[in-house]
This record gives structure tokens, sequence and C-alpha cells, in this order.
């Protein structure tokens, strides 16, 4: 567990900035000027956010007075610190991540839905690939291979695990390794990884390249997962109650508008990831409903603790909101 709360906060350093709508300045705090809330959002560069990009460009949060300033990062786990320091108000993370932070007594509460699973096998945005002819063709086979996921110890490597269970195998001799999303096509095509659990845009890239998927982890857990979710501190929450409402409307709508617009989702994904255009006619786009699933994060909850991750359960009702 020392280990993983030293990766929450070297993660923190991995942070790249980049713009959505106006730039929030330097300051950790909220900015607010001519009526207009900046808010600092810390996200990763996949697929599952492009609702916020769309809401900012449809208005969503500017008509409720709030800019977005959002900052890149490699995984949760690395936003995690960063919402709790105040460099972010607000930040988005899968659920393993969210709850092992809340705990270790991290004062984290999610706040909005963020992603969700298909919940169809083999047409799930997230996927486990092998290289074009490789002779792995089920999880079972990865015991004592290689295998990348974004971050480890987050929902990617207890969903990997998953699946291998589920197959048949051991999850704890498979050699899991970090690795971003945009990296995991180069390495998977050179051999440096033997399979990636990957989310869009990465896994329609490395089925352009031949990959061949052989699990849907995500669809492992439960059939229709919530993945990740929007969250802010415990503090800003009670500092702010009007700025996280205003947040969570503008988010609500934002899904809403994603999951009825699929073709402006693979459009605005191009301002913030380098994707082809040949590569986003194939992406496979998640789900993006109102609420989380409760049931499928008290599912993913049983299996990360039983992968060891909790020194003591989390608390859903003080996480959930």
């Amino acid at each position: 567990m020392r280990r993983l709360l030293a990766g929450l906060a070297t993660g923190t350093f991995l942070l790249v900035t980049a713009a959505c709508g106006s730039s929030g300045g330097s300051s950790s705090t909220t900015g607010s000027s001519g009526g207009t809330t900046t808010v600092k959002v810390g996200i990763i560069p996949i697929v599952d956010v492009a609702p916020l990009y769309l809401g900012q460009k449809e208005g969503f949060f500017g008509k409720r007075g709030l800019t977005l300033s959002t900052t890149l990062a490699q995984g949760g786990a690395a936003i995690v610190p960063g919402v709790t320091s105040g460099q972010f108000q607000f930040g988005f993370s899968n659920m393993t991540s969210l709850m092992i932070a809340q705990s270790n007594g991290v004062p984290v509460q999610a706040i909005a839905n963020g992603v969700a699973s298909t919940g169809v096998a083999g047409k799930d945005f997230g996927a486990l690939v092998v290289k074009k002819g490789s002779s792995i063709t089920s999880p079972k086979q990865l015991e004592g291979k290689k295998v990348a996921v974004n971050t480890l110890k987050n929902i990617n490597e207890t969903a990997v695990r998953e699946s291998v269970r589920k197959a048949g195998g051991d999850p704890d001799k498979v050699d899991f390794v970090e690795l971003a999303f945009d990296q995991m096509p180069a390495a998977l095509d050179k051999g440096q990884i033997d399979a990636a659990m990957a989310v869009e845009p990465a896994l329609a890239t490395m089925k352009l390249q031949g990959a061949t998927e052989i699990a849907s982890p995500l669809v492992d857990v439960a059939q229709n997962l919530t993945v990740a979710m929007y969250f802010t501190s415990t503090s800003y929450a009670q500092k702010n109650p009007a700025v996280v409402k205003k947040f969570q409307e503008a988010v609500a709508q934002s899904l809403s508008y994603a999951d009825a617009h699929p073709d402006e989702v693979r459009q605005v994904v191009t301002t913030y990831t380098k994707t082809p255009a040949d590569v986003l006619a194939k992406v496979t786009l998640p789900k993006w409903p109102a609420e989380a699933n409760r049931s499928s994060i008290e599912t993913l909850e049983k299996l990360s603790e039983r992968d060891g991750l909790f020194k003591t359960a989390p608390d859903l009702d003080k996480l959930l909101p």
C-alpha cells in the first residue's frame, strides 16, 4: 500500500496542461471574473471525457457561469492528489482509484457520473488485446506474460484479473506493467508487451494494426459497469456547494448530449488527442448514462477487496452522490 500511495504522489508530476476553453492560470484556487468562475479539471486523454469537451463547446458550462481549464494525466490515480491538494477543483477517475483513496481516508467525493461500459462482450470501448499472430487466445494464457495497464492497481488491472480468473487462470501470475494508453499500440506492435488492456481511441489504433481481442474485461466485471466518475474534494464540496451543483448539472447535460450525438463525439476527440480520422471511424463509443450503477460498483469493490487493494473497505455511502 505504501508503494501505491507513493505512486499516487508521483503520478501528479506526470500531468501536462491542455486547455479546454479559457485557461485558468497558475492559481490553485477557483478563479472568478465578470460573473464567470473558472474551475480546473484533471482528466485523461481518452474518449471517456468527450462529453466534457462537448459540454464546453455547446455552452452547457458557460450558461451556468463556469469555464473549464483542463489538465491531462495518465490515469485517475494521478488526478486524485491533484484534487485533494487544491490543484484541481474537479477530476475524472476510475472507480477503483476513488475507492482506494476513500478507504485510505483521502477526502474525495464522487459528484457526477463519468462513463460506463457498453455491457456487450466484443463490442465494448475497453478490451484486452494481443498482437496480430500471437499464440495467446485466452486470458488464461497470460500467466507469466507481460500485460500493460495505464496505471497499476486501478480498474483495468482489476478487470483483467477477473477475465483471467473467469478463464481458469491465476491472475497473481500475470506480470502487470504500467504504460500510458497512447504508448500501448507501439509497445504491442514491437513485442515489448504480450497484451494490453486499452480503451478508446488506443484500442481502435491497435485493432487497425491487426491486434486481436481476447476478452472484454470491463464486461467481465459487471454487464453495465460504471467505469469512472467526476469527483471533488470533500472540503471543496462543503465550501462551494453552488459551484458543485452547477458542475453536476452541466456534466449531466453533457453526458446526455454525447449519448445522442456520436458523430460529434468522434469529432471532438480530435481536439484533445492525436487520433487520425480513419481510427476515429473505428472507435467503439462507451455509454454515458445520467446515473451511476451502484450495484456494478459494489461488484467492483468486492473484486478489488479480493485483490488486496483495501486495508478497510471503502464507505460507498460517503463516496457516491
